[in-house]
């Protein structure tokens, strides 16, 4: 397995991903608009930022494509609590469907902590959607407390 930075050629991957987290999609099926391209530039010229992605490593045919596994979001927040360490906020965490079940949901959770960890934050924090109970057990299991209660605002353009 490779942990790293997406890059641009990852971006269909990482939309299918987050399209459909019940159901593999073909990345070459994926509309990847001006919107996500924006976006995925923006993510990658902020240096509080990162993109990151799990692949299955070089192909064993010889090709240079990797299988993107799983991705999430990091984002690192300075701020005058917790004597002015930053946290990092986890966001946009997904495994392929056909291969949840098989530890990379919680490898790529450690590699992202060790990394927020190396960066010096001293606290990892995510939101889940209420209805994603399953999720919420994994994250307990990975040592994470249900220690908020979360708000969101939809902001109409």
């Amino acid at each position: 397995m490779i942990f790293r930075e997406a890059t641009r050629q990852d971006l269909p991957a990482v939309l299918a991903l987050l399209a459909d987290e019940d159901t593999v999609l073909d990345p070459a099926s994926i509309v990847v608009g001006e919107a996500h391209e924006r976006a995925f530039a923006a993510i990658g010229a902020d240096p509080r930022n990162e993109m990151l992605v799990l692949t299955d490593g070089p192909s064993r045919t010889g090709e240079a494509d990797e299988v993107v596994l799983g991705c999430l979001q990091l984002t690192y927040i300075p701020g005058l609590g917790r004597g002015g360490q930053e946290r990092a906020l986890v966001e946009a965490v997904r495994i392929r469907a056909d291969r949840r079940g098989s530890g990379l949901g919680a490898e790529l959770m450690r590699l992202a902590t060790e990394r927020a960890r190396a960066r010096g934050c001293g606290l990892v924090q995510l939101t889940s959607s209420k209805r994603r109970t399953v999720a919420h057990r994994f994250y307990e299991r990975l040592g994470f407390a249900r220690s908020h209660e979360g708000f969101k605002l939809h902001l109409e353009p």
